[in-house]
């Protein structure tokens, strides 16, 4: 087929997947310079998944390029799966980083490095643009939502570092997996996530879920979410809840098999796992 100026490279990578297709897909538009808002947004929404990214050129000095990050119809300033498998779409079209072994990403939030390991890529954590406790009568509602027993709420945390999330700690790993929510009853926007501690010994330090909702529409779950465990670490190490390095699951409620790796390195905090690309072709724009 004759390219067209319609035409634009196209990836669909799995991300945090411990296994093939086990993680969180994300849709990566490269070469999307000349598509506005609203092209990015059709696209978005069309696609289906929870979020979409689109590759334009870099603005800022020391980025290798530029992000617009979409979650259906939301334009996010930053979310951590669609950072590693941008980086690693741009990587299998053929992009060069700078700086040997670290891809610099410009997006809403600012300058985001992604440093390639030998096979997994990782991001540095953003800081929170919210933290500290949770009103209670948000809490209260949140609780609600979750359909879970006050008492098995250890604490509650702002965690927003771009997706605001509402961070509650559990009783158990046992206590989060067995969560079955509904906002019906409040609608409106919501990012909830949930953390609860396994056993010790266990093949995973931490089980997590995500929550979230496009503007009244349904809560929906998110399988693997990079945002929420880069902000998730930063709490439970900063309370003492949690040693680095650690690895968290995510997605096991779904069928899936998300590992995310959590690490310390010159006191900046380190979020990886695999990203594979399964899709690899155009998108007609």
């Amino acid at each position: 087929m004759t390219a067209t100026s319609l035409e634009r490279r196209f990836r669909q990578v799995d991300v945090f997947g411990e296994d093939p297709c086990t993680g969180n897909p994300v849709a990566v538009v490269l070469d999307a310079e000349g598509l506005d808002e609203e092209a990015m947004r059709r696209f978005s929404v069309w696609s289906n998944l929870s979020e979409c990214t689109f590759v334009l050129p870099p603005t800022e000095p020391g980025a290798d390029y530029r992000v617009r990050i979409f979650s259906l119809n939301t334009d996010l300033p930053f979310a951590g799966h669609p950072t590693l498998g941008t980086a690693q779409a741009w990587l299998d079209a053929g992009g060069i980083p700078a700086t040997s072994g670290v891809v610099m990403q410009e997006c809403g939030a600012g300058l985001v490095p992604v440093r390639v390991e030998a096979d997994r890529v990782a991001f540095t954590a953003p800081p929170r643009l919210r933290s500290g406790p949770v009103d209670p009568d948000l809490l209260a509602v949140v609780i609600e939502i979750l359909g879970v027993e006050r008492e098995r709420v250890l604490d509650a945390e702002w965690l927003d570092n771009g997706p605001g999330w509402v961070g509650l700690l559990l009783d158990h790993a046992d206590s989060v997996l067995k969560l079955r929510p509904d906002a019906t009853a409040h609608p409106g926007r919501w990012d909830i996530g949930v953390i609860g501690a396994h056993d010790v010994g266990s093949e995973t330090a931490f089980e997590l879920r995500a929550f979230f909702t496009e503007g009244d529409g349904p809560l929906l779950e998110d399988p693997v979410t990079g945002s929420l465990n880069a902000a998730a670490a930063e709490w439970l190490i900063a309370t003492e809840r949690a040693i680095a390095p650690y690895v968290a699951a995510q997605g096991t409620a779904m069928g899936r098999r998300g590992r995310i790796h959590i690490s310390v390195d010159d006191h900046a905090l380190w979020v990886g796992g695999r990203a594979e690309v399964v899709l690899s072709g155009t998108a007609v724009l």
